[in-house]
């Protein structure tokens, strides 16, 4: 039957799956590839909010094809932060959360706690109310009993923690690859005008409405640049274990800026 994990697991907390996945320092590019592709299929699923829709949405409504260089910039410097906090999980050893303990006093540790925690609650907000609300456009279910059905499958995933780590990615791989059928078959179908698309990737003025703009261009970077995506993927990169590697001399350093440039870290990418 069903039943909850007894002891702390990942993603948040991997004590049971930390370091459980081994990956050779020395194998191929597209081996090493493979290996790690999992947490960040869980870290994806953050940029496949009802917030990212919404704004981008909206922003396409309103001015077509004029926002969407702020689209493609917020989601470079996501990359960029995404890449950082994974090989500082993978150097350190440490998660976000416990570095920024080491490193800042107890009113930075409070500042960063109170921050990450409302910007948790504030996409949880976004999260329960679009599936409740998918529930509803789809099988008319009615908004109470979404926000119950969302709660239900959140916990299906919190059972499914104890049973290792790569079923969870499964299971996130099959939603992800989903989505990605559905939203090409929805291009396909709305047939977009690509030397437009190619225009909107170059920053521009979006047009007379540039209040508006702003405050959409504010809502997409809001919803793609997420701190506790950092924190998550800072933990559960440390269900890969690399061996072989020279991680071992750069363990030193807690910078997250040399960790990104370090060539002591590139073998284990």
């Amino acid at each position: 039957m069903f039943s909850l994990p007894r002891t702390a697991t990942a993603p948040f907390c991997p004590s049971e799956v930390q370091g459980s996945i081994r990956i050779d320092a020395q194998a191929t590019w597209w081996q090493r590839l493979r290996r790690f592709a999992g947490p960040g299929l869980l870290v994806a699923v953050g940029y496949m909010d009802p917030g990212n829709w919404a704004t981008d949405i909206e922003a396409g409504s309103r001015f077509g094809y004029g926002l969407l260089w702020v689209v493609a910039l917020s989601s470079v410097v996501a990359i960029v932060l995404q890449l950082m906090a994974a090989r500082l999980g993978l150097v350190t050893g440490m998660d976000l959360a416990q570095a920024s303990r080491e490193r800042y006093g107890p009113a930075g540790r409070l500042l960063q706690w109170l921050s990450a925690e409302l910007s948790i609650i504030a996409c949880d907000v976004a999260e329960v109310l679009g599936c409740a609300l998918a529930f509803k456009l789809l099988f008319g279910v009615p908004l109470a009993w979404g926000v119950g059905l969302t709660a239900f499958d959140t916990l299906i995933v919190l059972g499914m923690k104890g049973k290792g780590f790569r079923q969870i990615e499964a299971v996130v791989l099959g939603l992800i690859a989903t989505i990605a059928l559905c939203f090409a078959i929805q291009v396909f179908m709305v047939g977009p005008d690509w030397q437009a698309v190619a225009r909107g990737l170059l920053p521009s003025s979006p047009g007379a409405d540039l209040h508006q703009a702003v405050v959409l261009g504010l809502g997409i970077v809001g919803a793609t640049i997420m701190p506790h995506n950092l924190y998550l993927h800072s933990s559960i990169v440390q269900t890969r274990r690399v061996e072989g590697g020279r991680m071992a001399c750069a363990t030193r350093w807690r910078c997250a800026a040399w960790i990104l440039c370090c060539p002591c870290c590139w073998p284990c990418w």
